[in-house]
């Protein structure tokens, strides 16, 4: 089985949203990172994003998605109930450790049906929390109603009590120096993608992307895969895919679609398609279709399979407008830890600047 395959949700797979009430914070987008006394500034951690919570015996692991991720970790369930606080709601990150960095890689072949492999894996390969909120504890069950500038000095004093006896559990830096969050983007790689910036006068901002930006080496979207289109070469005499359309959803609920990816590897090409097929049904897209009429518009382009929309892949391009990307985006990662309804064009949008103040 390829990786491709492996990391691929089955189409059966349904999203259950977590029995927490807080929603994690969003990030939006920015090409810029943001300056003045307003910001805190955090790693960008290559994980998966995760609100641990424990409630006395009773640890719950969610992805953003409100998808349980406990049983792929049973590792971070084991530790969480090692501390000694009983009562408490961490937001932070889950990587897998591999020599000098994180494996992205590593983390995804947690991501399996077969509980003797994930037990197996988790001693091979045993996953880190990275704490970087707290979003409540025992003694103050609405800290998220607090500014963040509150919220940290909290983490830090929990961190020091409880991450101590506990390696499993790290708490990730922060800094309000502008300087040492360039640095930090300039050196991220090997397990940091990039640079948080987090306002520090705002409460926990569950669900919106309004108090918190990310900022990376190259520009990122989570897409829908609406459909695809099959290779014009066969594989061992059978059609694979050739290429995949992106879609993102608008304000209503329509899903748009926004552009295509078709840098695919050979190899992983017939996993896929079995993965694929199974998914074709229409409309693939309820909002704008590909292959609609334009001066550019081919035989080819209007032939297109509509697939369900199960699947999030992170793909990386160089420009968006019109609502599209204006040339074909590359895969970065598939990721089964996002709820497709999640990819939106809010995403994408920058804070408009004033062009008058940009003419003086």
């Amino acid at each position: 089985m390829s990786r491709v395959e492996e990391a691929l949700p089955s189409p059966r797979r349904k999203t259950v949203r977590s029995p927490a009430k807080l929603t994690a914070m969003e990030a939006r987008s920015v090409d810029a990172m943001p300056h003045g006394a307003e910001w805190q500034y955090e790693p960008k951690w290559d994980g998966f994003r995760c609100l641990l919570s424990r409630r006395g015996g009773k640890v719950d692991l969610r992805s953003k998605s409100g998808e349980d991720l406990a049983r792929y970790f049973p590792e971070l369930v084991q530790a969480a109930l090692a501390l000694k606080a009983t009562s408490f709601l961490l937001d932070g990150e889950i990587v897998v450790p591999h020599g000098k960095t994180f494996s992205f890689d590593d983390l995804l072949q947690r991501i399996h049906p077969a509980v003797s492999r994930v037990k197996r894996l988790s001693q091979e390969t045993p996953a880190l929390f990275i704490a970087f909120d707290l979003p409540a504890t025992a003694s103050d069950k609405k800290l998220a109603a607090q500014p963040l500038r509150r919220r940290r000095p909290a983490l830090e004093a929990f961190a020091k009590a409880q991450f101590k006896s506990h390696p499993i559990f790290r708490l990730s830096p922060a800094t309000s120096s502008y300087a040492t969050a360039q640095k930090w983007l300039k050196q991220s790689g090997g397990g940091s993608d990039g640079v948080i910036a987090k306002r520090v006068d705002l409460p926990y901002q569950a669900g919106n992307r309004d108090g918190m930006q990310k900022i990376k080496k190259f520009r990122s979207a989570d897409c829908v895969v609406g459909g695809f289109r099959y290779a014009t070469n066969k594989v061992n005499g059978k059609r694979v895919v050739g290429s995949l359309l992106l879609g993102l959803y608008d304000g209503a609920g329509l899903l748009h679609h926004v552009g295509f990816t078709s840098a695919i590897k050979q190899q992983d090409k017939p996993a896929l398609t079995a993965k694929l097929e199974p998914l074709i049904a229409p409309p693939g897209f309820a909002g704008n279709a590909p292959g609609g009429p334009s001066r550019w518009s081919t035989e080819r382009s209007a032939q297109w399979c509509p697939l369900k929309p199960k699947l999030v892949v992170e793909v990386c391009y160089d420009h968006f407008s019109g609502e599209r990307f204006r040339h074909g985006t590359s895969i970065l990662r598939w990721r089964p830890d996002k709820a497709p309804k999640q990819c939106t064009f809010d995403q994408l949008k920058q804070k408009a600047a004033d062009p008058m103040k940009l003419l003086q």
